[in-house]
């Protein structure tokens, strides 16, 4: 998937350097997810149980850097606004979100708790290679060009899905029962240049073409979805579940099945002077794969349709 999808700047931090800590029991400017909306509380899920219940594995805590070991503490830094990649519940202050509850989960895993910190995007591989924190975890693609600077470890995969009204009145099955149909995006995205080809595509096939309205917004975007004006939006995979669970209480939108369309890894961000840390974090995440814990977190969010088989180090392209 390319990185950035969105060529716009993206709104600062909501709380810049707020850090918070969570215990290990219990878009967005790479175009991941919007601005949380107003009253997403239906669509939050709680694995609070489920984390509680991980047993640390000894071998991977002792497996740990001597300073992370000692402080039994994970300084992980995010920009949280990216709904439901990682954001702020309804008081303000406490991060939520799948990410959230995958590092979670990881920390239980070696033992230790994760201490939020809240930064520009921007300022997140930096923060990296100063040792201002350990690790990140902000829907970031592992991009080619980004593992010059840092090292990732792959824990979810994004790409284009289809957004469609709820019931699927155009009976939408996937990019080629687009031909002949109007279709949404945001203009200057990723999602535009795919809807482009994709309508070169149904030509070429001598299929009529795709109608791309190109606007400002996803709340434009479904705007003309709700109203009929388009059969379809173009979005990124974990923003349009978020959209789908989240408007109208679920009754606006569906996601079409199957998998991210162009897809590309998410990495968890690591220094490249910290191998260790960054395997141990592999083998935990690998390990909650096996387990099925790693499975359960994405359904409990809607997003299982980006679940990774393998924890894969660096395996962006």
């Amino acid at each position: 998937m390319p990185s950035p999808s969105r060529t716009r700047a993206w709104p600062a931090a909501l709380a810049a350097a707020l850090v918070l800590v969570t215990s290990a029991c219990g878009g967005g400017p790479d175009g991941a997810g919007g601005s949380t909306p107003p009253d997403g509380s239906a669509a939050i899920p709680d694995n609070a149980a489920l984390i509680t219940a991980i047993k640390a594995d000894p071998r991977l805590t002792a497996a740990l850097p001597p300073a992370v070991a000692q402080a039994r503490t994970l300084h992980l830094a995010s920009n949280l606004q990216s709904a439901p990649n990682n954001f702020y519940s309804g008081d303000g202050k406490t991060p939520i979100g799948y990410e959230v509850d995958l590092a979670k989960a990881v920390g239980a895993k070696l033992g230790v708790t994760v201490a939020y910190q809240d930064m520009a995007f921007g300022s997140l591989i930096t923060s990296l290679q100063s040792g201002r924190v350990d690790l990140t975890m902000a829907a970031m693609n592992d991009a080619k060009e980004r593992q010059q600077q840092v090292d990732f470890v792959d824990y979810f995969s994004s790409g284009i899905t289809i957004m469609v009204g709820r019931g699927n009145p155009e009976s939408v099955t996937g990019p080629d029962a687009l031909c002949g149909k109007n279709v949404a995006v945001v203009q200057g995205t990723s999602h535009q240049k795919f809807a482009a080809a994709q309508s070169a595509k149904c030509a070429q096939s001598g299929k009529p073409a795709i109608t791309v309205t190109a606007t400002d917004s996803d709340t434009q975007n479904q705007n003309q979805l709700r109203t009929r004006r388009v059969a379809a939006i173009l979005n990124d995979l974990p923003s349009a579940v978020y959209i789908s669970r989240t408007a109208g209480d679920g009754k606006f939108f569906e996601v079409v099945p199957g998998q991210p369309i162009e897809g590309g890894p998410y990495g968890i961000g690591f220094a490249k002077a910290n191998p260790k840390l960054r395997d141990a974090v592999e083998q935990a995440l690998q390990s909650l794969i096996a387990d099925g814990t790693y499975g359960k977190i994405l359904r409990s969010w809607g997003v299982e349709q980006g679940a990774v088989k393998e924890a894969a180090v660096n395996g962006g392209s």
